[in-house]
């Protein structure tokens, strides 16, 4: 049995969330400049060329790529031999969201009630936690800041199984033509099918975070996502909504198993601010 102090996942949930918002990932931004390079669309490509001018300023720690630094969104993988000391684990990790949105100089974002009072909780906590059991003795943490232009635009649906393949692919193009440029564009994409209501969303999320030029290690899958990702750059709504061939920088997949009698489906979508950090303790 390891033992970990919950002093220690507060520091570090406080500089992941620091770090997820002034620095993007090295995967997204190579994509954006790949993107930039290949777009025949002067227009779309003098966007990108803004975004990419917009990620240099913000690694300099002044201002945060995004002024929307988003609900953190916290991935935990707990080794099964960890016993943490010290309080709550839930605590910790919203002591840490508390304590890197201040001294980040982050927004605060938050309401306490989403229907009526909505008043700001005032330090960007609580946070969405998603705990996993995993064998060993780390703690893997994940922070993935989302701001609600693109959360907003993401969709579920209960498909049937006759739906098929084409089904999915109507579904995934149908979100993000209906989203068109409110989600800032070019996007990244995750996808899930299978699994139940509750879970195929987080599956779509968890897919938005593989690196962007890692292909789904079924072959089938892996065709798939470049299919449906040549489809939605076919729809020429590009950076920002000014056409082009860059309405998404990556697209993938996650599935997971179902009921005989359904085919759940979701598409998360995130603006080109595809911000998350990890840390293994």
């Amino acid at each position: 049995m390891r033992e970990l102090t919950c002093t220690a996942v507060s520091a570090a949930v406080r500089q992941l969330c620091i770090d997820a918002n002034y620095h993007l990932p090295p995967d997204v931004e190579a994509r954006i400049c790949a993107c930039r390079a290949a777009e025949p669309w002067p227009l779309a490509q003098a966007t990108l060329a803004t975004i990419e001018e917009n990620l240099e300023i913000a690694r300099k720690g002044v201002f945060p790529i995004c002024q929307d630094t988003g609900m953190a969104c916290v991935f935990l993988e707990v080794g099964q031999e960890v016993h943490f000391t010290g309080g709550s684990l839930t605590d910790a990790v919203n002591e840490g969201v508390r304590q890197g949105y201040a001294d980040g100089y982050l927004r605060k974002s938050i309401v306490d009630d989403p229907l009526f009072d909505r008043k700001n909780t005032g330090d960007n906590t609580p946070a969405v936690i998603h705990t996993e059991l995993v064998p060993g003795d780390g703690l893997k943490i994940t922070v993935a800041p989302k701001g609600f232009g693109s959360e907003n635009m993401c969709r579920t649906r209960m498909l049937k199984p006759s739906d098929g393949v084409e089904g999915l692919r109507r579904f995934v193009l149908e979100a993000v033509e209906q989203a068109g440029p409110n989600p800032c564009p070019p996007l990244v994409i995750g996808v899930g099918v299978g699994g139940n209501f509750e879970t195929v969303a987080l599956l779509a999320k968890k897919a938005m975070l593989r690196p962007a030029d890692a292909a789904h290690p079924d072959p089938r899958y892996a065709a798939l996502e470049q299919e449906l990702l040549a489809a939605v750059n076919a729809l020429g709504i590009g950076p920002a909504g000014y056409g082009g061939q860059t309405t998404a920088l990556s697209l993938h997949i996650a599935s997971a198993p179902t009921h005989i009698a359904g085919m759940p489906a979701a598409v998360s979508i995130c603006c080109h601010v595809a911000r998350h950090k990890e840390a293994v303790l």
